[in-house]
């Protein structure tokens, strides 16, 4: 029987993943590309996200929604479009070095992570991730990185110094925009679309050690500083989770707005921000009482992409349009909101 191209690019492409080995000695040798950084993959375009990075010095700001091909780089300072950067098929994930020098664009159809200067706005490099590359996320210290590969169901740990990817971890059922580390880097927590769970790896093997279950159309998750609690937003419930981290389990949830995709955690570990993509709204959580305090209006299907300035003053949340809210957190209030450049929205994947 005959193969047709799609079908054969995919079966190359998950045997070359599966050469990977999923544990790697202290200093392991660089292995072979996962997938061609040319390779498109076409089955995910209808699964939707948006992603937004804040630089280091807050400067800058770096946003993307999967339904168009390109990227939207904001000048913080001035308020306005620096510059649009195209060349991407189905952007899913930013994230920016501590350095603040670079920042990574990753591209499901693409199954790559483009790795930019923030100075030039140039494509410097280019990572081969593999089938579906969906969330990504740094070690504190800028040298590794996690990608979740959605249509693999696999995650690729790489080396950045290098651009080499070290290890594939299987094991996943869809992986998609949800990873997190823990804070001294232990463990890395994935969401899998598929069996609405999340799964708990062990970096010091690159092996997975256990599983949280129970969610509901399972959305971001954010953990606090002291490694002991995670929050997790579950769509399908109009609730956030409570999960224990010790336990393992989910200790209670929280009902928020509608639809909600976004749980982000303040820098001061005080409030989580619920991204209600249903009702247009931000649900504010008190950590210590478990409760919403307040709700937030005045956006456009805000899903995850919520990141806050680092004196907690602040909050940035990106529109489905790509239009930048900034909020004041003092007054639970959109104080300005950056207009996004004219797009043709379009299904990102051919």
């Amino acid at each position: 029987m005959k193969l047709r191209p799609l079908a054969l690019s995919l079966c190359l492409a998950l045997s070359t993943l599966a050469s990977i080995p999923s544990t790697v000695s202290a200093q392991p040798a660089p292995v072979a590309a996962p997938a061609s950084a040319t390779q498109r993959w076409t089955f995910d375009g209808a699964i939707h996200n948006n992603s937004l990075a804040l630089s280091p010095d807050e400067g800058t700001a770096v946003v993307s929604y999967s339904e168009r091909p390109d990227v939207v780089v904001y000048d913080l300072k001035t308020g306005k479009v620096r510059k649009v950067l195209t060349g991407f098929v189905t952007p899913r994930n930013i994230v920016f070095a501590p350095s603040g020098e670079f920042f990574y664009v990753s591209d499901s159809s693409l199954g790559t992570v483009a790795k930019i200067a923030t100075s030039s706005l140039k494509t410097v490099g280019t990572l081969p991730a593999g089938p579906g590359a969906f969330g990504t996320v740094l070690s504190k210290d800028g040298a590794t990185m996690y990608v979740n590969n959605q249509a693999a169901s696999t995650v690729t740990r790489f080396d950045l110094a290098s651009g080499e990817p070290r290890a594939v971890i299987m094991g996943f059922a869809q992986p998609r925009q949800g990873v997190r580390l823990s804070p001294d880097g232990s463990a890395l927590y994935v969401t899998n679309f598929m069996g609405d769970k999340i799964t708990i790896v062990n970096t010091a093997t690159n092996k997975i050690d256990g599983e949280i279950t129970g969610f509901n159309k399972l959305r971001a998750i954010s953990v606090t500083a002291d490694g002991k609690t995670l929050f997790a937003a579950n769509s399908g419930s109009n609730t956030i989770a409570v999960v224990d981290l010790d336990q393992r389990a989910i200790a209670s949830t929280i009902a928020v707005g509608k639809d909600p995709y976004g749980a982000a955690l303040s820098p001061d570990g005080q409030r989580v921000y619920a991204g209600n993509l249903g009702d247009n709204s931000l649900s504010v959580i008190d950590v210590a009482s478990r409760s919403v305090v307040a709700t937030i209006t005045g956006f456009k299907e805000p899903r995850q992409a919520i990141v806050f300035t680092r004196d907690g003053r602040t909050a940035y949340v990106l529109n489905e349009d790509l239009g930048l809210a900034k909020v004041d957190l003092a007054s639970n209030r959109v104080e300005a909101t950056i207009a996004a450049p004219a797009a043709k929205m379009q299904k990102a994947a051919p």
